[in-house]
Formats: structure tokens, sequence, C-alpha cells
């Protein structure tokens, strides 16, 4: 059951050692369980180190959203959120004092959290994915 709650780091460079190490710290708490992770398409999450890590780890599952569909993953909703509140207009005197406000936002945002619903039916969304990659087409074929 999903509880809202975000886990979040920050790195100065956004590697495949980067990403394998934050995904082994986030689902460390959760060891006995299945988990499925949703992600985009970097490149960074698909590393011969991150593939390995996932065979070895089989009650883990990475789901990959279409290229161009990152509104899918529920965490873009999320970012959306922290960059207009606690980012967006904000004066940092470091690099440092922006991570602490990071960090601070997401132990504020846990203190209240509950999971995103969505809102739109499984019909509605793969509707809409449809009318897009039809209107694609159209565009490309126009150009071509």
């Amino acid at each position: 059951m999903g509880t809202g709650k975000v886990f979040g780091e920050c790195y100065p460079t956004r590697t495949g050692d980067d990403f394998l190490e934050f995904i082994k710290k986030a689902v460390e708490p959760h060891r006995d369980k299945e988990i499925h992770i949703i992600l985009d398409n970097l490149s960074t999450h698909t590393t011969p180190d991150a593939m390995k890590w996932l065979e070895e780890n089989p009650r883990i599952t990475f789901h990959f959203t279409p290229k161009g569909s990152s509104w899918i993953n529920q965490i873009e909703n999320w970012f959306g959120i922290i960059t207009k509140q606690p980012i967006r207009r904000g004066t940092f005197s470091s690099v440092k004092v922006l991570i602490k406000q990071i960090r601070d936002y997401i132990e504020h945002w846990n203190s209240t959290a509950e999971p995103f619903v969505w809102t739109a039916t499984a019909g509605e969304i793969l509707a809409k994915i449809e009318l897009v990659e039809t209107n694609i087409k159209k565009l490309v074929a126009n150009n071509g």
C-alpha cells in the first residue's frame, strides 16, 4: 500500500552509479516486499551494473514509461509541487543551502504524506496516449 512518502537524495552528478546507490538505499527498508519501480528512459537506469543488480533482486521490477510520457509517472507531480513551492523564486547562497531546503521540504511533506490518486480511468489515459500517438504520426507524415 502506498503512503505518499518521498525518499530523496541529492547527488552532484547523475550517473548510473548514483542511480544504483539511490535505488539500493530506497529499497533497503522494504527488503522483504515485492517492489515495482516506475522509471523514465534515462540511460542511467539501464546501465549494465543496474541490470545485473536487478537480475540479482527478482522481487524488484522496473517499469519504464513510454518516451515523452513522464506525466504517467506520479513522482513527476511531486517534482512540480516541490519546484513551485520551496524552490522557484528562492534565493540560495550555495548548493548546500538549496539541498537543505530540499531535504527540509521532503521531511515536511512526509509528515502529512498521502498517496496521489488518479482521477482518470485507465481507459481515459490510454485513449489520450492513442490520440497523441496518432497526432504525432500525422505531424511526421506531413513533414516528410
